[in-house]
């Protein structure tokens, strides 16, 4: 059985203090983990921000049994930092540190022998085979150990754990357990929510590693299980469920089973406590969006008020963070309904279309980033253009939700325009497409 190798950093597309980008997935897709193949090493990799940041039990067990360990600095991760103090202060030897080169570090990382990789201006890795070698050339040297921890390097009186008198072979079932869940969950997605179920009912929430519940949680989303996710949540251990993802996901659910104030009570409170964010108030938005549109149906007077407060929660989630194009796109649309339209929406749209365009350029674009073109093209009625980003947006969907999310602002689009005299025929076709579009 080969030795495990954990890896310390974070997860998809982060920026550093000065706006530039790095792509840490594509990063370890092409650098750490063939490095740790090609060492012949197992690569397990950290999964702690994937669940809000919380250091639970597993991590710590990551952190001290994994016999060899990469720990990427780039972006001076907090928790990555908080992860390699613990890893030095128990692993003397057999910890490599990475980070992309010319990127902000809050100290010199020159004395940790950290090696360098490129990134290009997408934060993509670049000349990855180099930084590929010099990362297996480095983990094969660790098999004949140095000391590469400060602390044992300076102190040479401190105490040397024996990590081999802990139970090796429970931690080694405890790791390939939790693959395989995760397998199995993948599988289960494409079952229904009557399979994901099952699963849930073989383990213990409260006890389990958090990514495996978390994992279930988004799996009951990805079938459009809102009950499930509400339930779920409810039987998480409380350092889990208080933590931003879940809440978020909470007020997702809540709001889908049509509890408008439960999500809403949510949301502000994180937004709140933690300050407003694209993520967060993209869903805020969402619910009140939800609110105006049954407010609409019922001749409430409230309709108007739901729009507007719709309106400001996706304008502050896009001025948190101009470089996610998704509340902006939202907050346009909803500018387009008003009656009449807000004249705000003619100097938003090139900001959203240029968000977008840096986001689409990115080599790794996914569904949103294409829906949100599609919207931006039917916006400025470039029919061409939104036939082409429909095309594109059909080929990436992931969860049958997306298209039905684009489906409805299309058609608020269209209805709005209609109401005002203008032929929107052209726009029919494209939501027809994406009510009926499937994973």
């Amino acid at each position: 059985m080969k030795p495990y190798c954990f890896v310390l950093m974070p997860f998809g597309r982060k920026y550093d203090e000065a706006g530039r980008v790095v792509e840490f997935d594509a990063v370890y897709d092409q650098i750490i983990a063939p490095a740790i193949e090609d060492a012949s090493l197992e690569p397990v990799r950290a999964d702690e921000e994937i669940i809000g940041g919380i250091i639970h039990k597993p991590m710590f067990e990551r952190l001290m049994m994994c016999e060899y360990a990469v720990a990427d600095l780039t972006t001076a991760n907090a928790n990555v930092f908080y992860e390699l103090g613990i890893r030095h202060g128990v692993r003397p030897y057999s910890t490599v540190p990475i980070a992309g080169s010319g990127m902000r570090l809050p100290f010199d990382v020159a004395p940790l022998r950290a090696i360098l990789y490129e990134l290009d201006d997408y934060g993509f890795p670049e000349n990855s085979e180099s930084a590929r070698k010099l990362l297996r050339e480095r983990l094969e040297a660790c098999r004949d150990p140095s000391d590469d921890s400060p602390l044992y390097q300076l102190l040479t009186d401190v105490p040397r754990p024996d990590l081999q008198r802990l139970k090796t072979d429970s931690f080694r079932d405890l790791i390939e357990y939790s693959k395989s869940m995760k397998e199995r969950l993948r599988r289960a997605r494409e079952e229904g929510s009557g399979a994901i179920n099952v699963i849930e009912k073989e383990i213990d929430v409260i006890d389990a590693d958090p990514a495996i519940v978390v994992d279930l949680l988004l799996s009951y989303r990805a079938v459009k299980d809102w009950q499930g996710m509400v339930d779920l949540a409810d039987k998480m251990a409380p350092p889990l469920k208080q933590t931003i993802l879940v809440q978020e996901q909470l007020g997702f659910a809540l709001n889908r089973l049509q509890l408008h104030k439960e999500s809403e009570h949510i949301l502000t409170e994180i937004i709140d406590k933690h300050g407003p964010s694209s993520e967060t108030n993209g869903i805020l938005g969402r619910v009140y969006k939800d609110q105006w549109e049954k407010a609409k149906e019922n001749e409430s007077p409230a309709a108007s008020a739901y729009l507007e407060k719709a309106i400001d929660a996706y304008l502050q989630g896009f001025e948190a963070d101009w470089r996610d194009a998704y509340p902006g796109i939202n907050a346009v649309t909803l500018m387009e309904c008003s009656d009449p339209p807000d004249p705000r929406r003619i100097e938003l749209i090139p900001v959203v279309a240029y968000s977008v365009k840096r986001r689409l350029a990115s080599k790794n674009p996914d569904y949103w980033d294409h829906a949100t073109e599609l919207e931006v093209h039917v916006l400025s009625q470039e029919s061409e253009k939104a036939r082409a980003a429909l095309g594109m947006a059909l080929a990436t969907i992931r969860e049958t939700w997306e298209p039905e999310t684009t489906a409805n602002n299309i058609k608020m689009i269209r209805n709005a325009r209609e109401s005002r005299g203008i032929n929107s025929e052209w726009i029919k076709d494209i939501e027809s497409t994406l009510e009926q579009a499937k994973p």
